[in-house]
């Protein structure tokens, strides 16, 4: 029956190519369960018949939900205010990617008005409640975009994230909350909160559904001034072994909640036992930069973006959102100059502490209110609630929060796994596998995460070339250091296809070997390491390599194709045949051997 259908892509996609049922019944379904009604809708669209499957769009007949302060054309736009609403003759751009690829957009949700605030009260269409109790917050200012994910009305969502927009209302909707790298997604089209650091993100079921929607909406807009060209990260911890740091105890804030506290070790433990080693770090230079972002001049972005409108209709905001922004007028430019100087210094202190580890896990929220503690002390809670949140687009960070298991009261907690930039897809990956070792349920629904398929990870991490070394540079070798002063890391031990000789060159430092592609098979392979070199350094590593050595396709006993070490065939006339030894290290064993 639909109404029992889960909504995730696989699902929704598998059930469309075998016939199970059509974009119109699912987007007519969608249109049911959405009710059209507050507070998660602030709007709808028509009601217009999906259009047939196409399974060459990625997207085709997959419904989602947009932010109220993303434009639509045709459609009001109110960033949670009624009286500063207006209708937009173009789509904003990521709107547009995603109805090229054939989603089909629902209606437009609620939010904290003008995206100020993490949670989900300050709104004249009502506030949100968790999916789970509605007594508690829905987090904001993506409020009603999590919502309609967390219901099971949507698909996906589209929210925006300044200081936590995207990954507080994942946390407290048993969701995936995606906040990608600044400028990846495109901001053209959207209301701005502070422009130099607004993301666009998205909220899903599983880091696979996530990780298809960032292929459609990522990509550089020549429109968006504050739009990036990515350039992929190396991310060799993506695969295999990785340290993440995670804050020293005593700046760790749970704000009384032993339980949330309890869940946040376990997935310490879950982390360490998925390859990971744990590693103690300074949080205090990230909490530093937290604090700036309200408490300091970037909180004049949010008066810039809606200077005319708060001049003539101040009356007509919500009265925490006005006098947050009203607030801004006190700052000047010149304190804005010296908050730019502190915040470039505790960048470099974040960095040293980078060198440290790979990713850092920490809580999305130290807790969670009741809407009633929250409109008691609107200023106090929200702040909390922005603890772990509001330093990351500040120090220009990737993120993705997800899930990590319920209180006994049956509220979720999550945690949320952050990269430096450009590294959406090694931290998809890497929650994906977090995610699966401690989840059960798609959202507020009884859909099975265990149904979905796990996001596919490649077996060279993102931002890496494979190169497969037989000699010297082998682990313990002489001319290791060359690949692990780049930054490689060894993925795997392995042998070639059955078709190479394998030589002792004469008269090399340290001696080396040569690898030699012959037409016919000769052997049961040679031993090989396969190491990741990150891409920006592997043009330096292929220079050092001498003639008669180069680096070229090599295939393995499994049939993949990597790149690695070779010889030209000149080179072996003369040269020791040492393939049935298997390998270098079996070679040099004969060498240490003493002579009788």
């Amino acid at each position: 029956m639909l109404n029992e259908l889960s909504f995730d892509l696989h699902t929704l996609r598998s059930g469309y190519l075998a016939g199970k049922f059509t974009p119109a019944e699912v987007i007519a379904e969608a249109r049911r369960r959405a009710g059209g009604g507050n507070p998660v809708w602030i709007s709808m669209t028509d009601n217009a018949p999906a259009a047939a499957f196409d399974p060459a769009k990625p997207l085709s007949g997959i419904p989602f939900a947009v932010k109220d302060n993303i434009d639509v054309a045709g459609m009001e736009t109110t960033a949670g205010c009624p009286e500063f609403g207006y209708r937009p003759e173009k789509t904003a751009t990521v709107v547009q990617r995603l109805l090229d690829a054939g989603a089909v957009l629902i209606g437009k949700t609620n939010l904290d008005q003008f995206a100020t605030g993490l949670v989900g009260v300050r709104s004249p269409y009502g506030a949100c409640g968790s999916v789970f109790d509605e007594t508690y917050v829905s987090g904001g200012s993506s409020s009603g975009s999590a919502v309609a994910v967390g219901k099971g009305m949507v698909t996906f969502s589209l929210g925006t994230d300044t200081a936590g927009s995207g990954r507080v209302p994942a946390a407290f909707n048993n969701l995936v909350g995606l906040k990608a790298t600044k400028g990846l997604v495109p901001a053209s089209g959207v209301v701005p909160a502070c422009r130099t650091l607004d993301c666009v993100t998205v909220f899903a079921l599983t880091c696979g559904d996530a990780d298809a929607v960032l292929k459609v909406v990522g990509g550089f807009d020549e429109t968006d001034s504050y739009s990036r060209r990515a350039r992929v990260a190396p991310q060799t911890w993506a695969t295999g072994s990785f340290r993440f740091g995670v804050p020293q105890k005593a700046l760790l804030q749970f704000f009384g909640d032993a339980e949330a506290e309890a869940l946040y070790w376990r997935s310490v433990a879950r982390l360490e036992a998925l390859g990971g080693t744990k590693v103690e770090i300074d949080f205090q230079s990230f909490r530093d930069s937290a604090d700036l972002l309200y408490a300091g001049p970037w909180v004049s972005e949010r008066l810039a973006a809606i200077s005319s409108f708060v001049a003539s209709n101040a009356a007509a905001m919500h009265p925490v959102v006005r006098e947050i922004i009203q607030g801004a007028s006190r700052y000047t430019a010149q304190d804005g100059f010296e908050a730019e100087y502190k915040l470039a210094t505790l960048r470099r202190r974040t960095e040293a502490e980078w060198a440290k580890m790979d990713v850092m896990l920490l809580p999305t929220t130290g807790t969670i209110y009741k809407i009633a503690a929250v409109e008691a002390d609107p200023f106090k809670l929200n702040t909390n609630l922005g603890y772990y949140t509001n330093f990351v687009n500040l120090l220009d960070l990737s993120a993705v929060a997800l899930p990590a298991g319920f209180r006994g009261n049956g509220l979720p907690f999550g945690v949320t796994l952050m990269a430096q930039a450009f590294c959406e897809t090694g931290l998809l990956q890497m929650a994906d596998r977090l995610h699966r070792a401690q989840g059960k349920h798609l959202g507020g629904t009884m859909a099975a995460l265990s149904d979905t398929p796990p996001l596919e990870a490649s077996t060279v991490p993102p931002g890496c070339v494979a190169v497969a070394v037989v000699g010297a540079h082998l682990s313990g070798m002489p001319l290791n250091g060359q690949l692990t002063e780049r930054g490689a890391k060894l993925v795997r031990t392995t042998r070639t296809a059955m078709h190479y000789k394998f030589y002792a060159l004469p008269g090399t430092t340290p001696p080396k070997p040569g690898l030699v592609r012959t037409s016919s098979a000769v052997g049961s392979g040679i031993e090989v390491e396969v190491w990741a070199m990150p891409v920006e350094h592997y043009g330096s590593f292929v220079a050092l390599v001498p003639a008669p050595l180069s680096i070229g396709s090599l295939t393995l006993a499994d049939g993949s194709t990597v790149q690695g070490f070779l010889c030209e065939p000149y080179a072996v006339d003369g040269a020791t045949e040492i393939t049935h030894l298997g390998g270098w290290r079996n070679y040099m064993a004969t060498l240490a051997k003493p002579s009788k």
